[in-house]
């Protein structure tokens, strides 16, 4: 009673302590989480500009209401990818100091389908009517608000039009480069070599360090500019059944194929139920024992679970097959009968005109040519069988002409109505011509597949509790483990496999092999999550990732791993190449040739702009270029290449002959360098300052 008395009195203090307790733990969460531990209001910036966050909120929200079926961090990403564009793009323009008129602005409008082919703002003619235009927008203010934004999207389009204009305005070759265009595909050099390839030292001659990566990538930093990444290591445990589980679900699928006898509570006797192979009600069976319901479709051959089709296809009505394995089910199926023509295999000829459901006619006709025309090919395939593959080539305006007409294998319903019941309703090889509101289509059936009617039981192969228990147990084992001991060692103690190192950046969605797993790359990221870290991740459909990060990259390169496939070849032919030029002593080829082993070998009327050594060499542009450079009989210093050093010895250079214009080589570096506007935007963002805030707002 004592106790309690005092427990009594205290009770006020204890109370105070708890809710103290509570409110440390929710405000610690609400840090954590980000609601408060966002030290920007602003999502980031561009070149001091800030990117508010509820306005980048909203635009999110937007994309993805928007129906186009991609995840948050896709909407994220490409909302923020716009934003950033849309700054520089902006800063360019003010810069500029484009405007844009009323006239320039509303024929952007009139561009845009749902105002310029908007019936409400055309008149008699069909023709769009300014005038209509202003009045409505005038007589209904509550439409304001779209004109607005639409003005505001037009008025960007209009000035990225102009600014593109001026750009490739911009953008011009001069003759001088035409005439070097001419001369490196002209001039041509015959020279005799010798060649030390790398090839003839192993790689496991010469060693590559990280830090000599690490250097490379210091000296060509715009090449290997990187955002900040983590590599992170991990453990997949998945959560699926065990030999155990597998065989009690064919137990217990087998036991569907007889009947049983189980006890009736209610009247205090036994019944006999029937098994699957005499149930009377085969669809209520499958309905009432089966994870995936009854299907009365008629199902082709090819569509059957490939090891099985041939078994199944040829069971006769009421025979029964199974147990068997079907992806990750355990399934006994039942037949219930063939049927003739299930799917159908035709080709056709689409002959469209003006006005039909087809964007793209080889030649415009109105409905009654373009009748006429499909009734000449029939008369002429009808008159010579084997000419429907080239006239589908030649004349049909449908994209399956590159596939001489042929449409594939397809089911009832799946064509339109009056192209679906010539096919169904006719037999193979029967030609005819229907219209649809397409075009007049002369069509060919060329195959038709039967299909039998399957009724399934499935039960699904999972892991039981027990067995989910289990592994969860050891994945909070190996969890615990490896906060303490070296990752590889424990995986190795309790026979897991290491994935390879997933490299991430603070953005990503994408988890290597793992697709999607956004939890996993902002935990990588969060302050707490250091080199060391480790965390466990119960995935959806997988099982449980036991994560820990491996290594955290802010040096603005890109990670020594992701580098090593393309850096460390480099460096290593440096090192081969110091080793071959050592050898390469002697005053001519002959003496060089001895001295590494190898042969003097020639070329002749090699030319800059193809600049191949033959015999499987490949591409030796500084070896070409170091041969034009000498005089005749003159040797060369030893050039490192491609694939090896080279010494070289001109034997002779053939000047081309002076042309008094270049234009025809002027237009093709004109061409070439068409699209180099588009190298605009990835420029200014090299060289803008952006801050990206996103991460502290738990996206």
């Amino acid at each position: 009673m004592a106790v309690l008395s005092k427990i009594r009195q205290r009770s006020a203090l204890m109370i105070a302590v708890i809710a103290l307790a509570l409110f440390a733990f929710i405000i610690g969460d609400l840090f954590k989480s980000g609601s408060f531990s966002s030290t920007s209001k602003d999502v980031g910036s561009i070149n001091g500009n800030d990117i508010s966050f509820e306005d980048f909120r909203i635009k999110v929200s937007n994309v993805e209401k928007s129906g186009q079926g991609i995840s948050s961090m896709e909407a994220v990403n490409r909302v923020w990818d716009q934003e950033v564009s849309l700054a520089l793009l902006t800063s360019e323009f003010d810069k500029l100091g484009l405007r844009v008129g009323e006239s320039h602005l509303l024929e952007i409008l009139k561009a845009d389908q749902n105002i310029g082919g908007n019936p409400l703002f055309m008149n008699a003619a069909g023709i769009f009517d300014v005038a209509k235009f202003k009045e409505y927008f005038k007589s209904n203010p509550a439409q304001a608000q779209f004109l607005k934004d639409r003005e505001k999207d037009a008025e960007l389009n209009a000035k990225y039009q102009m600014y593109n204009t001026l750009i490739k305005s911009g953008i011009y070759t001069t003759e001088s480069e035409g005439k070097f265009k001419y001369e490196m595909e002209a001039n041509k050099v015959s020279f005799a070599y010798v060649a030390g390839l790398y090839s003839t030292i192993k790689d496991s001659d010469v060693k590559v360090s990280d830090s000599e990566i690490v250097d490379f990538m210091k000296k060509n930093e715009k090449k290997f500019k990187a955002d900040e990444t983590r590599e992170v290591e991990y453990v997949l445990i998945e959560d699926k059944a065990s030999k155990e589980d597998e065989n009690e679900v064919k137990t217990k699928i087998n036991g569907l194929l007889s009947g049983s006898v189980v006890y009736n509570q209610a009247t205090g006797k036994n019944d006999t139920l029937s098994g699957f192979r005499t149930a009377k009600n085969i669809v209520e069976f499958v309905n009432s024992n089966s994870d995936i319901p009854y299907d009365s479709s008629y199902v082709a051959k090819k569509d059957l679970p490939a090891i099985d089709a041939d078994q199944l296809f040829n069971l006769a009505p009421g025979a029964v097959y199974g147990p068997y394995v079907y992806g990750k089910y355990y399934c006994i199926s039942k037949s219930l009968g063939k049927k003739f023509g299930v799917n159908a295999k035709a080709s056709h000829i689409l002959i469209s005109y003006e006005g039909a459901q087809v964007p793209n006619q080889k030649e415009k006709r109105n409905k009654e040519q373009a009748k006429a025309k499909a009734e000449a090919l029939l008369a002429q395939i009808n008159a010579n069988p084997d000419s429907f593959l080239m006239l589908a080539f030649t004349s049909s305006d449908d994209s399956s002409a590159q596939q001489g007409g042929d449409l594939g294998y397809f089911g009832p319903n799946q064509m339109v109505k009056p192209f679906n019941d010539f096919v169904f309703n006719n037999g193979i090889g029967k030609v005819g011509l229907v219209e649809t509101d397409f075009g007049f289509h002369i069509i060919k059936i060329t195959d038709k597949q039967d299909g039998i009617r399957l009724a399934t039981v499935a039960q699904k192969i999972e892991a039981s509790e027990a067995t989910s228990d289990k592994l969860f147990e050891q994945a909070t084992k190996f969890e615990m483990d490896v906060a303490d001991k070296d990752f590889g060692k424990a995986a190795k103690e309790m026979a897991f496999t290491i994935a390879p190192v997933v490299t991430v950046k603070a953005m990503d969605e994408s988890f290597g092999s793992l697709g999607k797993q956004r939890a996993i790359v902002r935990w990588a990221f969060e302050d707490d999550s250091k080199v060391g870290s480790v965390k466990r991740f119960e995935v959806a459909n997988l099982g449980h990732v036991i994560a820990k990060v491996k290594s955290v990259d802010n040096s603005g390169l890109v990670s020594v791993t992701l580098a090593r496939p393309y850096v460390e070849p480099i460096l290593k032919n440096k090192k081969k190449a110091e080793l071959i030029k050592a050898k390469m002593s002697g005053s001519s080829l002959e003496a060089i040739a001895k001295a590494t082993a190898s042969t003097v070998q020639q070329v002749a009327d090699v030319t800059l702009e193809n600049p191949v050594l033959a015999g499987g060499v490949g591409q030796e542009p500084k070896v070409v270029g170091n041969a034009f450079a000498l005089a005749a009989n003159k040797i060369s210093a030893p050039i490192e290449g491609n694939t090896g050093v080279y010494v070289v010895k001109n034997i002779s250079t053939v000047k081309a002959p002076v042309l008094k214009d270049h234009a025809p080589y002027v237009a093709t570096l004109k061409a070439q360098s068409a699209g180099d506007v588009n190298r605009v935007v990835p420029a200014l963002k090299g060289n803008a300052k952006i801050e990206d805030n996103r991460k502290q707002f738990n996206y």
